[in-house]
């Protein structure tokens, strides 16, 4: 025989305590996860959503490309935005698309370019 009777015995019996021991390094696994990569990501994703509804014109900012642009116009309506990208050269693009606000400017006053828009 390979095994004595002793051993066999004392392998068969288990209890509780060691079901419930050996679940509790899986749930520190998910504590650790949850606070170390769950939680900062939705914090970082609650102040993105937040620095896009406060934009306004004269914010400069990075689109999602790579493109630095100045905010010339906030629609009232949609999630369009008009972007400044260079001098006279305005692009629209999703608001979605802003991928961070690097300055916060007070509002840009309208120019002669917006009135003729409206016209």
């Amino acid at each position: 025989m390979f095994i004595t009777p002793a051993f066999a015995q004392t392998a068969a019996t288990s209890s509780t305590t060691d079901v419930i021991s050996s679940f509790v390094p899986i749930i520190m696994m998910f504590a650790i996860f949850y606070f170390l990569v769950l939680r900062p990501q939705q914090q970082r994703q609650k102040e993105h959503q937040s620095q896009l509804q406060g934009l306004r014109r004269g914010d400069v900012v990075v689109l999602g490309g790579g493109i630095i642009g100045k905010v010339i116009k906030i629609p009232a309506e949609g999630d369009e935005v008009q972007v400044e990208i260079a001098d006279n050269v305005r692009v629209k693009v999703i608001r979605a698309t802003i991928s961070s606000v690097l300055n916060r400017t007070e509002p840009a006053k309208a120019d002669d370019g917006d009135k003729a828009d409206k016209a």
